[in-house]
């Protein structure tokens, strides 16, 4: 099923949750701000080194649903698609915020002084390529007002990706919630740059915070939102391949998780 290639359909439409609640915190979202990936320097390979956490035994199979998650992305009958594209944005924005309303006192200014979703690795020749060589950092970066593109600290940065969907959800011109009001025609792009965001979020969290997500016990949880995040992103071509792998030749921490739940059967090849 294409999203993309069916805004002209028309059907009946389920009733919208609830509406949202406030982000963990409360900056100002720039007006006029999207973002851009970092052009890697180039560098030599440096010396292999161990793969993160998430990707190993038993963390990286640790989930709450079993089996593939194709059967929970797919479209229930007589629903409208862009109706069931923005229910399901509304929950994963929900729960990526509660996971990270609990992880924020961890993540600070000293400890992510950078939107980084970890090293960039090119794949070893060993069995199943995840004991990876390092290349450069992969940090997000912000455009701001002034159409600069500018570094900053990982917990600024998800406090404005946050409350710009926050704003989104509740406007009624971006997400409508009453009966008989269409989407607008940039919903399918809105929608993208919204799924690219919250993946920036998860990749951080991955990164940086997995630790104390172990210590929560909570890697089951985070695991399934992720893989239902992926597959639903993936159904309705509301991910990029280059989003979650990072630049050509290298692959960013999520995207090697991606790479190794699909030879699990969790995702689709």
């Amino acid at each position: 099923m294409s999203f993309l290639g069916s805004l002209s359909r028309s059907m009946s439409r389920a009733p919208r949750p609830p509406r949202r609640s406030t982000t963990p915190t409360s900056a100002t979202f720039p007006s006029n701000s999207t973002e851009s990936l970092p052009s890697p320097s180039p560098t030599s390979a440096q010396p292999a080194t161990p793969k993160p956490l998430y990707l190993c035994s038993p963390f990286v199979e640790a989930a709450l649903v079993k089996g593939n998650f194709k059967t929970i992305v797919m479209q229930p009958k007589y629903t409208d698609i862009m109706e069931w594209v923005a229910v399901n944005i509304f929950e994963f924005y929900q729960n990526l915020n509660q996971f990270y309303g609990v992880l924020a006192e961890c993540c600070t200014q000293q400890s992510c002084p950078a939107m980084s979703a970890g090293p960039q690795y090119v794949p070893s020749r060993i069995p199943r390529g995840y004991f990876l060589t390092q290349n450069p950092r992969l940090n997000y970066t912000w455009i701001n007002q002034d159409r600069k593109s500018v570094q900053l600290p990982a917990p600024t940065y998800i406090d404005y990706v946050m409350t710009w969907v926050q704003n989104l959800l509740d406007d009624e011109n971006a997400f409508p919630t009453k009966s008989g009001r269409d989407f607008p025609s940039n919903f399918p792009s809105t929608v993208k740059h919204v799924y690219r965001q919250l993946l920036r979020v998860f990749a951080h969290l991955y990164h940086a915070h997995y630790p104390q997500i172990l210590h929560l016990r909570s890697e089951p949880h985070f695991n399934s939102l992720f893989a239902h995040f992926l597959a639903f992103g993936k159904e309705y071509e509301l991910l990029d391949v280059k989003d979650i792998k990072g630049q050509s030749g290298a692959v960013v921490g999520v995207g090697a998780l991606w790479e190794r739940w699909k030879e699990m059967g969790i995702l689709e090849q």
